[in-house]
């Protein structure tokens, strides 16, 4: 195990002209679990190659326990990987598949063995250790995938997207699998995926990859309720945070925020931004879809206009698309709450889980 540490690391794949990665420098503290969250095209498996040897850098420093790897070769770091592949080898049996990198690095069979029987154990596979891999699920393919990759002690522990390709049930059970690895073993991790619910519950930290650059770095929590721009605010939550185009009025000694003419609540620290003369004019009003209330008549609270667009339920809970003045927004509700395409609504947002965002840079304002 050990602490990974990037510091200004570049990658261009055309001589500088544009930078896939763009001077990233992050810390992954030994025995962490970080996941590094982007769309396609982002940098971000470029970033986890770069870190396993598998891609030269163009530019700053690799460091693995205080040692620069930067001249490192792939087979000195020590690093485990599994991709969305499974990559078993199909005329070996799951016995030998997990026993192959052992055997290759020359250990023994006594300690082969053993060690194939401690893995096998804390992924409670045993039955299907003679099985070859046509005779195994996807799921159980990419269990044996972890195994054989845990089986070298890694230093760092590498996954790249490895549960994307399967069904919504079986990548929830492989969560919990990779979750309670992390858990039992306390391997240094980094988790690559572009889906934010994989990567909100499996890691302790989050970084969050736009265009070649770490956009935010946090806990779960601190990027879903602290996001720092609206890039981040929409990326990461499911439904997706709604967003308003709003105009700040400084009236009276203090701010108004209206919405198309419409009055919006002020978000909870808007006295604080006011007192430092921080809110401009042109700003995005950020909320997410749980903390907004429907009712079918205008009140005090309720002062924004919407026509239900269409209802989604989902069991527990419904899911309201509603358009307000041209912008579509969405709307978790109790089931029991009756809409229907075509109704008119008034929307209350919860001043307390408004956040607000400035226009033209995107930034959240704090």
């Amino acid at each position: 195990m050990a602490k990974v540490e990037l510091r200004n690391v570049r990658k261009s794949y055309d001589r500088g002209k544009t930078w896939a990665v763009n001077n990233v420098s992050l810390e992954i503290a030994d025995g962490e679990f970080m996941a590094l969250l982007g769309p396609s095209g982002c940098g971000k498996s470029s970033t986890m190659r770069m870190i396993a040897g598998l891609e030269e850098i163009s530019g700053g420093e690799i460091y693995f326990g205080g040692q620069l790897m930067n001249r490192v070769k792939p087979s000195a770091r020590n690093v485990a990987m599994v991709f969305e592949s499974y990559a078993l080898y199909p005329t070996l049996t799951v016995y030998e598949n997990l026993a192959f990198p052992l055997r290759s690095a020359g250990v023994k069979g006594d300690e082969v063995d053993k060690r194939v029987r401690a893995i096998v154990e804390i992924l409670q596979c045993e039955d299907l250790l003679d099985l070859k891999p046509f005779n195994l699920s996807s799921g159980q393919s990419q269990l044996v995938g972890l195994g054989r990759a845990l089986m070298r002690q890694p230093n760092v522990f590498i996954m790249d997207e490895p549960i994307s390709h399967l069904d919504t049930r079986l990548r929830s059970r492989m969560r919990s699998y990779i979750k309670r690895l992390h858990i039992d073993l306390g391997y240094t991790m980094l988790y690559v995926t572009h889906d934010q619910e994989e990567a909100m519950a499996l890691a302790d930290r989050i970084a969050i990859m736009d265009v070649g650059n770490v956009v935010q770095i946090g806990t779960p929590q601190e990027v879903f309720h602290q996001p720092a721009s609206v890039y981040v605010a929409g990326f990461v939550g499911e439904p997706p945070m709604n967003f308003l185009d709003c105009q700040a009025e400084h009236k009276n000694g203090g701010y108004q925020l209206s919405y198309k003419g419409h009055a919006m609540p002020l978000p909870d620290d808007a006295a604080a931004l006011a007192q430092r003369q921080a809110i401009p004019r042109d700003v995005v009003v950020g909320i997410r879809p749980f903390y907004i209330d429907v009712a079918a008549e205008r009140s005090a609270r309720h002062t924004t206009p919407a026509e239900v667009f269409v209802v989604e339920p989902m069991g527990d809970s419904t899911v309201i698309s509603v358009n307000a003045q041209d912008t579509r927004m969405q709307i978790v509700v109790d089931p029991a709450t009756a809409a229907s395409s075509g109704d008119k609504l008034w929307l209350a947002l919860e001043p307390s889980h408004i956040l607000l965002f400035d226009k033209q840079t995107g930034a959240r304002l704090s």
